[in-house]
């Protein structure tokens, strides 16, 4: 989470616990029938939260998204990134609606793994 940590995240995670706080407020100045609709926000502030902690960058492996490895274009693997022999250009190409790049997708065809290269 530390590259991928970007203003987006941190206004949803702001907004997930405004909520929480709201929650508790409202069990708290309200009781009764304050106490349902306070869980209901409150829940719904904590899930944002996780949420929001939880989530990847958009085509990056398992590995390179636990390395803490700089993300490449689009989000996708490192440039210069060398992926493994068993690792098999496929013809699927698409644009990042994001950015516009241009993304490969290599695949492993004996686990059905998927890595996305940007093309330049």
């Amino acid at each position: 989470m530390t590259a991928g940590f970007g203003a987006a995240r941190v206004l949803v995670l702001l907004f997930g616990l405004s909520l929480l706080v709201g929650g508790i407020a409202l069990i708290a100045l309200e009781g009764g029938a304050g106490t349902i609709t306070g869980l209901w926000v409150g829940g719904a502030g904590i899930a944002i939260i996780i949420a929001a902690l939880l989530e990847r960058m958009r085509y990056r492996s398992d590995a390179t998204d636990r390395s803490g490895a700089p993300t490449g274009a689009a989000g996708g693997e490192p440039a210069g990134t060398r992926l493994d022999a068993r690792f098999q250009s496929s013809d699927e190409v698409f644009l990042d609606p994001t950015t516009g790049r241009r993304m490969r997708v290599w695949l492993d065809p004996s686990s059905g793994e998927r890595r996305y290269l940007a093309e330049d």
